[in-house]
């Protein structure tokens, strides 16, 4: 399949790159540089220019607190940027795959959120990512939504990414025990990205990585207990003591209500996705 992936320097990005070459795709991986997509016109040129089979958007907008005085820069790429790239695939025929984000919803519940549940983003990501979502969708019926959240892996910038080498070095961290999430690899959000394109059925998917979900203190615990690192280096706080400017939901876990009724594979486990991202940085 000839894919077109966008944000080509993102975590997200580079993994999916990477497994769509090992299975034989012929794959362009586009930088801001190379395609910006609130630019509808330099969209559209670059989409006749490479025709593209299917296209893997994981371009965005990421900084959670930046987006809040960046209003702007987040609704470009966030919102304008997907249904750019929405319109382009429905008018090129391409299959479009866009990846948003567990913010949309409020955090009110305590359990998981599906596809049933009505979005209620707050602060200026997630109501950015959740126009681009409604954006993508009015722009294109067959476009495909994959919300995510809590993601990490190779490259990656996040505390969930990092806290690895922090530990390793002897650093202590800070691990909020009262915020709960679905941890999710970014080599399996990828994987996972491909199968949808190939099964190029429109629709909201929520893909993380299976198992009850956990806390950033849970997932710091089983770092630690996966790595072998020190857990007396993690010292748990609150979500509210850190006073970060923009809101976050409490609980922001997510289940697939349609995942394996359409014959798709249950995620991984999300400590063995911890194992073999400790195991594959090693190497």
């Amino acid at each position: 399949m000839k894919v077109l992936i966008t944000g080509a320097n993102g975590m997200v990005a580079r993994a999916a790159a990477e497994h769509c070459r090992e299975i034989g795709d012929d794959v362009a991986a586009l930088t801001r540089a190379e395609m910006d997509i609130a630019d509808a016109e330099q969209v559209d040129e670059t989409f006749a220019r490479l025709r593209p089979e299917a296209v893997l958007n994981c371009a965005a907008y990421t900084d959670v607190d930046g987006a809040e005085t960046h209003e702007a820069e987040s609704r470009a790429a966030n919102t304008a940027g997907v249904g750019n790239l929405a319109a382009a695939a429905a008018k090129y025929g391409a299959r479009f795959v866009t990846i948003s984000t567990d913010y949309v919803f409020d955090g009110a519940n305590t359990g998981f959120y599906t596809q049933r549940d009505t979005p209620n983003p707050k602060g200026v990501y997630a109501v950015t990512k959740y126009e681009g979502e409604r954006l993508a969708t009015g722009r294109n019926a067959a476009s495909i939504v994959v919300r995510s959240g809590w993601i990490y892996g190779h490259g990656g910038t996040n505390f969930l990414s990092v806290m690895h080498r922090l530990l390793g070095e002897g650093k202590p961290i800070k691990a909020i025990h009262d915020a709960y999430g679905t941890p999710t690899f970014a080599g399996d959000l990828a994987r996972r990205l491909r199968e949808l394109a190939e099964l190029d059925l429109p629709c909201i998917f929520h893909v993380t990585n299976s198992g009850p979900g956990t806390s950033y203190l849970g997932f710091a615990e089983a770092v630690c207990e996966i790595g072998g690192f020190d857990r007396g280096l993690i010292t748990p706080v609150s979500n509210d003591s850190l006073s970060r400017p923009a809101p976050r939901p409490a609980s922001s876990k997510l289940a697939c209500l349609f995942s394996e009724r359409f014959g798709l594979a249950p995620m991984p486990d999300w400590k063995d996705g911890i194992k073999r991202f400790l195991e594959s940085e090693k190497g």
